[in-house]
């Protein structure tokens, strides 16, 4: 079953779980009362207000499939979601006054109900399509790339995979293929001068099974692209950024507009900020840092100032989690993201652009362009306040880290779009409450 099918059965199921809950609160909190008049009179309002709430469970990653599994995650998330969820609601009914009714404890009777079905639906979709409706999938060679696939899909049983083993190159493939019923055959070595091997996929076409290579598995099941498989022939084929140009005119005016109205509205929150930088230790408020951007432009990102005026006395140096050279006030400014908010500048300027990969310091992106293969072409596109794999990894403190980013920056580079960035400036949100990471 398709990725796209299961998320869709997936929120079905949240739309069920709220209109029950609403039933059951009107139920309870009218008691006696009760009519089904009054929970006509619920449904209209509480429809516009679930619509808002299912696009905050997105938000908070609960229609990721990966992240389904019943552990403590799940619940830490959910909860999150359903504490903003609240707010939203007391907001349109008791503020705004916007739908015309007062649920008073309705509201947070709901609430509870919509999350106790909520996790019970997602214990039993789990159950139920992690041992059914699974894509059969085996390997033909064997890499520690296809093993990283190999753990996922027994991890994760619910994504719709299961492993059924390697074929044996020696032996004719379509007899191994029929025996084990396979759906999804993912190649994992080089053929191009396996004559034989090619020969032998080429006769198992009739089998109408989907064959695919290691950079097209990871893409579509990790959504990421594996910079150790990729060759130059597959950036080639694949980064057509002659087709793109529309889409980069039309993403500028909206990086424009987006970030002049943002600016205006936080503006009050810089005012704040900058008295409390500035009381600390008296040093200034911003801090102007040298980065890479498209085509390998240096410019001057803006931040508000975190660390100690000499922090850098020593040179360049990645950040830690537990930075002794950030101050008291920038713990609490990156606790939440909020040092991120003078970029909205840079994006007003055009250095960068509301969603793409982050842009490095130059004296980083030297070593990592070393380290890492392909890495340079990270700077196709303009960089981005945020990314895909902001919201795919956590922050970046060693050569590994950014590698592991880098091929998600490969995936975004490959299948950016507005659809796509929409996604990710949503999930960004989720951010302001994950913490520096």
């Amino acid at each position: 079953m398709p990725k796209r099918l299961r998320q869709f059965i997936l929120i079905l199921g949240d739309v069920v779980a709220a209109f029950l809950a609403l039933l059951l609160a009107v139920r309870a909190g009218f008691w006696s009362e009760f009519s089904w008049p009054i929970f006509e009179k619920h449904i209209l309002p509480f429809s516009l207000l679930y619509l808002i709430w299912f696009i905050v469970f997105y938000i908070f990653g609960l229609y990721d499939l990966n992240l389904i599994k019943p552990k403590r995650e799940l619940v830490t998330r959910l909860g999150q979601a359903l504490i903003i969820c609240l707010g939203i609601g007391i907001l349109l009914f008791y503020f705004v006054d916007f739908f015309g009714i007062t649920p008073k404890s309705n509201l947070l009777l709901d609430i509870l109900l919509l999350g106790l079905l909520v996790m019970f639906w997602r214990r039993a979709f789990y159950a139920f399509f992690s041992s059914l409706y699974l894509q059969r999938v085996s390997f033909l060679g064997s890499n520690h790339l296809a093993e990283k696939l190999i753990h996922s899909f027994q991890t994760d049983p619910q994504m719709g995979y299961k492993f059924c083993g390697f074929l044996d190159n020696s032996k004719t493939l379509a007899p191994q293929i029929k025996k084990q019923k396979i759906d999804i055959l993912i190649i994992a070595q080089d053929l191009s001068e396996n004559h034989k091997a090619t020969n032998e996929l080429y006769n198992c076409l009739y089998l109408k099974i989907k064959i695919w290579d290691l950079a097209k598995a990871y893409e579509t099941i990790l959504q990421k692209i594996p910079i150790d498989f990729v060759n130059q022939i597959w950036f080639l084929e694949n980064l057509k950024e002659s087709e793109k140009k529309t889409y980069d005119s039309l993403k500028r005016l909206s990086d424009f507009l987006v970030s002049f109205i943002l600016l205006i509205i936080t503006a009050p929150l810089w005012i704040i900020f900058a008295i409390l930088i500035k009381t600390e230790d008296r040093g200034p408020v911003f801090y102007k840092q040298e980065r890479v951007g498209k085509n390998r432009k240096v410019f001057k990102l803006w931040k508000f100032r975190s660390m100690k005026i000499d922090a850098e006395k020593t040179g360049p140096q990645w950040a830690g989690k537990e930075d002794k050279r950030v101050t008291k006030v920038g713990k609490t400014l990156r606790r939440w993201h909020f040092d991120e908010f003078p970029q909205m500048l840079n994006v007003l300027w055009g250095d960068i652009t509301l969603v793409g990969p982050r842009p490095e310091r130059p004296e980083f992106v030297s070593k990592l362009e070393k380290a890492i293969p392909h890495y340079h072409l990270r700077h196709l596109i303009k960089s981005g306040f945020t990314g895909w794999a902001q919201i795919k990894f956590r922050y970046a403190r060693t050569i590994e880290d950014s590698q592991e980013k880098f091929q998600y920056d490969l995936f975004y580079i490959k299948n950016r779009s507005f659809f796509l960035d929409l996604g990710i400036l949503l999930k960004t949100f989720q951010l302001f409450f994950k913490g520096e990471g």
